[in-house]
Order: C-alpha cells, then sequence, then structure tokens
C-alpha cells in the first residue's frame, strides 16, 4: 500500500472508533428499559448501528494490515 492510502486507512480507522464511542456512550440497552415515549432514538437502531461499525473497522484493520481477499485460498 502506498503512504496516500496507509494515511487514509487510518483516518478512516479513528472516525470509525469515534462512532463506535458515541454508540456505545448513548447505551441502548438502558434506553430499552424506557417506555418508548421517552426514547429518543431506537435502541435497536443503535446496535445494528453499533454492529455495522464494527465490521467495518475490522475491514479497516485487515486492510491495514495489508490482507487482500484474493490473498486467501479456498
Amino acid at each position: 500500500m502506498n503512504t496516500g492510502e496507509d494515511d487514509f486507512l487510518h483516518e478512516l480507522e479513528v472516525e470509525v472508533e469515534a462512532e463506535v464511542a458515541l454508540v456505545e456512550a448513548s447505551r441502548p440497552e438502558e434506553v430499552a428499559g424506557l417506555p418508548v415515549t421517552e426514547w429518543l432514538f431506537d435502541p435497536t437502531d443503535a446496535e445494528r448501528e453499533e454492529i455495522g461499525l464494527r465490521g467495518l473497522l475490522d475491514a479497516v484493520e485487515v486492510l491495514e494490515d495489508g490482507a487482500r481477499p484474493d490473498d486467501h485460498v479456498a
């Protein structure tokens, strides 16, 4: 990978980690215990977003390590 791509992946990783921290701070498990009329967001949506962000973070880490999908032998 070239330096520009490395820099991009590192910046992306930092941004995704920040987003994961925000979702975790929203404490969807606590919101789920409140009456629906008090929800500011749907806790299920927050959980889905966290799962997606963690998957993206894993993908970025794989790319940073230099592994490519076509490197794997079936």
